[in-house]
């Protein structure tokens, strides 16, 4: 499990990277053929973990409920976020794997309701939602680098 959180970090410091280095202007560009924009993706991925951890356990999430409706599976960008959204995301992205890896560790998470994913996975523990979390991640990236060529050609 320990290799899993340390992807997981890794990769959230990727798309903080992208957060934080991306003109605010062109997070929220839905560029053609997309249906959604860069800080979409970015909050997406973070509240989504929030329900395949935390949610489907049973548990309280650690983010905000009302920013986990917004940004959860079959939401879509609703205009540009709010300036204490974007910093809410920011300072989530680093503190969001650790808080799962201590959570993990303290054993919190006991039971599971198991989950199928709209890839057809069915998700059974939360080992599996912290496996599946990371082809979620990758899915977004591919997703947000199409983005970022496409914005980058636009300019």
């Amino acid at each position: 499990m320990e290799k899993l959180f340390e992807i997981t970090e890794k990769l959230h410091a990727i798309y903080e990277k992208i957060l934080l280095d991306t003109p605010e202007e062109q997070l929220f560009v839905i560029p053609p053929s997309h249906n959604n924009n860069l800080f979409w993706n970015i909050a997406h991925v973070l509240v989504t973990e929030q329900s395949l951890f935390y949610r489907l356990s049973n548990l309280t999430p650690r983010l905000d409920m009302e920013l986990i409706k917004k940004y959860s599976k079959g939401t879509f960008p609703e205009g540009v976020a709010t300036p204490g959204e974007i910093k809410t995301v920011a300072e989530a992205l680093p503190l969001t794997p650790k808080w799962v890896r201590e959570d993990y560790q303290k054993g919190i998470f006991k039971s599971f309701n198991p989950y199928t994913t709209s890839t057809g996975v069915t998700l059974n523990s939360v080992e599996e939602a912290i496996s599946f979390n990371l082809v979620h991640l990758g899915l977004h990236y591919g997703t947000m680098r199409s983005m970022q060529k496409l914005l980058k050609a636009s300019a």
